[in-house]
């Protein structure tokens, strides 16, 4: 999992590209736990593009995007968002969360 920018998100949309993209603020526990589970969830997906960005730095992306709450992932594929995930339940939640859009 890689840092985005506002760029690199807009490009990764734009381009039409398919990926995760998750958005944390490094205070947050809970964004801790959910960004090792998205450490898990990348070994499973391993060509699979995750980038992840502190919302703390793109306000403009949060709106845009509907964000409401942190950790916060969206499942994007051709670059359209296919699903938005407030709740990271577990790693088997997520996987065939991911899994039903994506693979």
């Amino acid at each position: 999992m890689t840092d985005w920018s506002k760029e690199d998100i807009d490009l990764f949309i734009q381009n039409k590209e398919t990926g995760l993209v998750y958005f944390y603020t490094p205070i947050c526990g809970t964004c801790q736990m959910a960004g090792k589970m998205l450490e898990v969830i990348a070994k499973l997906f391993p060509n699979m593009k995750i980038g992840r960005t502190d919302l703390n730095y793109i306000p403009a992306l949060a709106e845009q995007f509907e964000v409401k709450s942190v950790p916060c992932l969206l499942i994007i594929q051709n670059g359209q968002v296919m699903e938005t995930i407030f709740a990271f339940q577990s790693v088997p939640y997520l996987h065939e969360k991911i899994k039903s859009h994506l693979a």
